[in-house]
């Protein structure tokens, strides 16, 4: 076999052929890592691909006396495509990756390498012993690795692992042949073409090994497609119930709130019943004694006092019912008329006589849910009157700017300290210096939620020499949000 130097095929062809495919190979994986870059470790198996390519480009590169120098890079840069491959191998499938072995035989390579091209130019027997016995500790670095893998199926990694094992044994028996028959190296310092079947092999073997790595990585993707899927209807899964459960859940807040409502209005009637009979008792004993002691007037009026705070409450609280329901009774406003029963309400409690009314003389026809309208306006001069002291009156003004709608309450009472301005209006807040006097902290709440509700809005400042100014906006009838325009359509129509 080694007599004679005729062979199928020259090895300058063999590199050519393995150059060629080793280059498309390395495009397709770094076209294969382009489009899956979650998989990270692929560009390290490209990279391998790329430098064994370029190695091989090498080898066709060079004349027939190569120097040193080129005999030791062409063969240094192959193998560290090998050492490429096995770390590749070992991060794509989750093994140790024993990175230091492949440097360590790259270090032994390049020294080995060196000292033999420089003392022994002319014996290629010891570089191809040289390179058995790295190509020996990096495929067996390979099948470490494919025989711990639990990830890919059987098959699959022994069709690997027997590609592997055959190139070590290709490359051991070339050491044996060489070794047996010293000859057909002898005072040549490149290979020839008697060497060619080894590329040759070693083609089959990169094919081979491509081969395999593409069913691995589509194993991979299509075991990441399935855990993705399962994932996807577990979470599909834990959303139909949480749906199903926020629906029971909905559910049954809108009936809790559908009995709070109900049992508000029926506690609200049943109040209303013996504080009715209260006020016609004190009005009846107001009659019967039309010059009772100063003690029992004084009594009779904390009784209508009384009845009308408690009145004035249970309004508030159907009034906030109503907005939350988002029902709306819009119609004219007779401000004259709205004026008349806002006094008397007050004159009830002996309230009315601190009460200062100023109203523009003609105001434009104005449409709203009147109701609404007089519990902003009854809660806010309760509140000046509340905190205000019992002699000083309360100043309302009714006018047009703008198109818009503007009442203004204004007291000389304790008035809203400053860094608790912004708190003022939330629900069941009372501001510091209100301890003293009795409140549920509900009126500037519910006047500002009756008023967002029509497009309006509530100013609360400070007055100067004490006390406090409340300003109410609201739109003309022009100017209502569309949800009330479209309510009066309907009712129209």
């Amino acid at each position: 076999m080694f007599g004679h130097h005729k062979t199928m095929i020259d090895l300058k062809t063999m590199l050519l052929l393995e150059f060629a495919t080793t280059t498309f190979m390395a495009i397709a994986w770094m076209l294969v890592w382009i489009f899956w870059r979650h998989i990270y470790e692929l560009k390290v198996i490209a990279a391998g691909f790329v430098a064994v390519a370029v190695g091989l480009f090498l080898y066709l590169q060079r004349g027939p006396d190569p120097s040193l120098l080129r005999i030791v890079t062409d063969n240094m840069v192959i193998k560290f495509g090998l050492v490429l491959w096995a770390d590749g191998l070992a991060r794509f499938l989750g093994q140790r990756r024993n990175l230091w072995i492949g440097i360590a035989c790259l270090a032994a390579q390049f020294v080995s390498w060196t000292a033999a091209v420089i003392y022994i130019p002319d014996s290629l027997a010891f570089r191809i012993h040289a390179s058995t016995a790295f190509t020996v500790v990096m495929m067996s670095l390979m099948i470490r690795t494919l025989a711990m893998d639990r990830s890919q199926p059987r098959f699959l990694r022994w069709i690997t692992i027997a590609l592997l094992a055959e190139y070590v044994g290709a490359s051991l028996l070339q050491s044996a042949l060489v070794h047996l028959n010293p000859a057909t190296v002898a005072n040549s310092r490149v290979l020839s073409d008697i060497n060619a079947w080894y590329f040759f092999q070693g083609h089959m073997f990169i094919v081979g090994f491509f081969i395999c790595l593409v069913f691995m990585v589509g194993m991979r993707l299509s075991m990441d497609l399935r855990d993705r899927n399962t994932a996807l209807a577990r979470e599909v899964a834990i959303r139909r119930q949480l749906e199903q459960e926020l629906s029971a859940s909905l559910e049954g807040e809108k009936t809790a709130r559908k009995e709070q409502r109900q049992l508000m209005r029926m506690v609200s009637h049943e109040f209303r019943t013996p504080l009715a009979a209260i006020r016609y008792a004190s009005e009846m004993l107001s009659t019967l004694l039309p010059s009772p002691q100063e003690a029992v007037s004084k009594r009779i009026r904390g009784i209508d006092e009384a009845v009308s705070r408690m009145t004035m409450l249970i309004d508030r609280f159907l009034s906030s019912e109503r907005q939350q329901e988002g029902v709306l009774k819009i119609e004219t406003v007779d401000m004259p008329a709205l004026i008349r029963e806002i006094q008397q309400h007050f004159d009830h409690a002996a309230l009315g006589n601190r009460l200062i009314f100023d109203a523009a003389a003609r105001l434009p026809a104005f449409s709203t849910d009147v109701e609404m309208l007089k519990t902003v306006i009854v809660n806010l001069i309760d509140n000046s009157l509340k905190y205000s002291d019992g002699s000083d009156a309360v100043e309302i003004t009714i006018s047009i700017r703008d198109d818009m709608l503007v009442i203004q309450v204004a007291d000389r009472g304790i008035g809203i300290p400053a860094e608790e301005s912004g708190l003022v209006g939330q629900r069941f807040y009372r501001a510091s210096n209100t301890s003293g006097t009795g409140g549920s902290g509900l009126g500037i709440h519910t006047c500002r939620q009756l008023l967002g509700y029509h497009g309006g809005r509530l100013q609360l400042r400070p007055r100067q020499n004490g006390g406090t100014l409340a300003r109410v906006h609201l739109p003309a009838a022009g100017s209502l949000p569309n949800r009330v325009l479209e309510q009066l359509t309907m009712e129209a129509v």
